[in-house]
């Protein structure tokens, strides 16, 4: 027996897992040999997050059941309203008999319990609190019901075409109830959290925290500890959430962030609570180990006037809309990388921020990505008066 386990133990080390050198890596035979990553887990997905470039995929758009992960487009609906002024960290939620009903991963609100929305995302981001995803539901739709639909609605503007949404919490979700997502879809609702709103993670790499529960009973203080065990060791960790139920298994959306990389790992259905911890952890050493991002801030540009037809000017300053960025798989060499700008045959009226170029990017030959240029100034229409006193400008200047 220990010759046989000393055997096959050298046979791992002469003969370790390839790396891939393409733009992507796949499997769909779990366990499959010579994979990139073996995954075990039903489903799985790693992006990059500056870009949205998938850089692993298995079953991706198969659709299972979400659990708690579903919580992630409750979070973005959450920062969303903070962001638009609805609400803010400081406003007090009051906790509903049908919030405080809830069952699963819960921080035991009660009825009539007022918490801070701070408290309330604590709570959701360490904890999986469903009463208090249920509670935020309610304070800023007025219903979980309406939430949903707000979630629905999110969902199409992200491309999230295999996810339906039942429920704010993932709680007793079932396919067959219409609630459902794909491991491609949690890693585009996982981008958009945590590229659009980054404070997630003041919240989602708490390893431990607590809260303290005010009723009529009197305070109360409850601890809270992450589901998420990833963000006790791994390097550049930024989050995000787990989420199991007997249906759905185990399930796990890992973000990190390293040397200007943003990596999303997404695992579904994996076979116990170890393995997701473990393929999210290969999924992302994979993506720091081959990629890298190639970042324009161009410094090497002249941004020369840009003619407007029949407008007032006649020539307006312009601008990339942002920094262009691709990420690559394998090595590259950035010399190689060619930009070519590109203007539109514009006529005034131009607004300030109107798009009205481009600048194409390619790599030995193939198109890698573009960045709109916009205009940085108004442009008006030019009437009669306009051009007559530009033709008799240009022919004292004669």
């Amino acid at each position: 027996m220990k010759k046989l386990i000393w055997f096959t133990t050298l046979l791992f080390l002469m003969f370790p897992l390839a790396a891939a050198t393409g733009s992507r890596a796949e499997t769909t035979d779990a366990g499959a040999s010579g994979s990139a990553v073996n995954i075990s887990a039903k489903a799985a997905v790693l992006i990059e997050g500056n870009t949205g470039e998938i850089i692993f995929e298995k079953n991706k758009d198969t659709e299972l059941v979400p659990a708690s992960i579903t919580k992630i487009m409750t979070l973005t609906l959450i920062f969303d309203a903070i962001e638009q002024g609805k609400i803010s960290l400081e406003d007090s939620v009051t906790v509903s008999e049908y919030a405080a009903s809830m069952g699963g991963s819960q921080v035991f609100l009660e009825p009539q319990e007022t918490q801070t929305v701070n408290t309330m995302i604590k709570c959701i981001s360490i904890a999986s609190a469903n009463d208090a995803a249920v509670a935020m539901a309610e304070k800023i739709a007025g219903s979980e019901q309406n939430f949903v639909k707000m979630m629905n609605q999110k969902a199409k503007e992200l491309g999230m075409k295999h996810t339906q949404f039942k429920n704010c919490s993932g709680l007793d979700d079932d396919i067959k109830s219409g609630h459902f997502s794909s491991a491609y879809d949690v890693a585009l609702m996982s981008r958009e959290l945590i590229m659009e709103h980054p404070q997630i993670s003041d919240y989602s790499t708490v390893w431990m925290d607590s809260i303290t529960h005010k009723t009529k009973k009197g305070e109360t203080e409850f601890g809270l500890t992450n589901t998420n065990k990833l963000v006790r060791f791994y390097d550049g960790i930024t989050g995000l959430k787990t989420g199991s139920t007997s249906k759905a298994k185990y399930c796990l959306s890992a973000t990190a962030r390293r040397d200007g990389l943003n990596l999303i790992a997404v695992v579904m259905a994996a076979p116990d609570h170890k393995v997701r911890f473990t393929e999210a952890q290969a999924l992302l050493d994979y993506g720091f180990a081959n990629c890298s991002t190639y970042e324009d801030d161009y410094a090497d540009m002249k941004w020369e006037p840009m003619r407007i037809k029949n407008g007032i000017p006649s020539e307006i300053a312009v601008y990339p809309k942002t920094k262009f960025t691709h990420t690559f798989t394998s090595e590259y060499n950035a010399a190689d990388i060619k930009k070519m700008v590109s203007y539109k045959d514009v006529t005034a009226p131009v607004k300030n921020g109107d798009e009205v170029g481009s600048i194409i990017y390619t790599y030995h030959g193939a198109e890698i990505g573009s960045m709109p240029i916009l205009a940085r100034q108004d442009a008006k229409e030019a009437g009669y008066v306009d051009m007559l006193l530009l033709s008799l400008k240009k022919m004292f200047m004669l």
